[in-house]
């Protein structure tokens, strides 16, 4: 599969809580029977929804982000604290169906690593796409070398989409528009944290300037790419680590009603 030249690419930006756009928006894909797409590409959460998405396990994710992650089991600062994972991702259990492209970041060199996964390793690169360094204690090794988010390295994968050859793109994003990356505490904490990991520390700290490269990209594509960006609006409130269950409803409807208009972007587009 990897050596096929697509014609057309899904690529889903990652996130923490607020990939629940993104599940709300497949889920209505799913609900119209829309998959036009020739190679999936996605990070971090983004990589959980593509899963679910390709799975055909409507309703999955949702109940994810509005119960199953709103609990304990999932956050639990206590647990942290005491020597633990902030996040625990090792009871996220998702289907095996279809292969596709999971980005993650390798620790020791602060690349991104992008593997086509199969049945047998699926759920493990899923988690280390997601584990954020600090949040998740330690690192999973993936073909024997450490991983991590591979939302910090590539947080949108745009680029790889067209290195593989895609001519139109669907990307989902997990912002409004109008946002841009900015650093924030956390991304100072996580820095300072891998002091020990340099090439990893200064990926994290060039991940504001990739990421606004990459909105630059999508919106001005090179010549014969084509790319449809679907972004939640304005109002969408949940944030990376959002646990109320009634904002992430919420926040996965405004992904589920986009579906249609994002339908329609897509195929006025293939008659240009």
């Amino acid at each position: 599969m990897e050596h096929l030249l697509p014609e057309t690419a899904l690529v889903v930006e990652g996130g923490g809580m607020r990939g629940v756009f993104s599940t709300g928006l497949l889920d209505g894909f799913l609900e119209r029977t829309f998959d036009p797409f020739h190679i999936y590409i996605g990070v971090s959460a983004g990589s959980t929804s593509l899963a679910a998405f390709l799975a055909e396990m409507h309703g999955r994710n949702r109940k994810i982000y509005t119960d199953l992650s709103t609990g304990p089991e999932f956050i639990n600062l206590k647990r942290f604290l005491r020597g633990g994972h902030l996040m625990d991702l090792d009871w996220l259990i998702y289907s095996k169906n279809r292969p596709f492209i999971v980005g993650m970041t390798d620790v020791e060199t602060g690349r991104t690593v992008y593997k086509t996964t199969a049945a047998e390793d699926l759920e493990h690169v899923l988690k280390a796409s997601s584990a954020l360094p600090v949040v998740y204690r330690g690192f999973p090794m993936v073909d024997g070398r450490p991983m991590t988010d591979g939302g910090i390295s590539d947080p949108i994968p745009v680029a790889e989409a067209i290195r593989r050859g895609a001519k139109r793109i669907l990307v989902i994003r997990s912002r409004p528009r109008c946002q841009v990356s900015r650093r924030d505490a956390l991304s100072y904490l996580v820095s300072w944290s891998l002091r020990k990991y340099p090439a990893l520390q200064a990926t994290i700290e060039a991940h504001d300037r990739v990421y606004n490269e990459t909105l630059t990209l999508i919106r001005r594509p090179p010549e014969g790419v084509s790319v449809i960006e679907i972004c939640p609006p304005d109002s969408f409130r949940p944030g990376k680590f959002t646990r109320d269950a009634r904002v992430l409803r919420e926040g996965y409807e405004q992904g589920r009603a986009m579906a249609e208009e994002a339908i329609a972007r897509w195929e006025r587009s293939s008659l240009t």
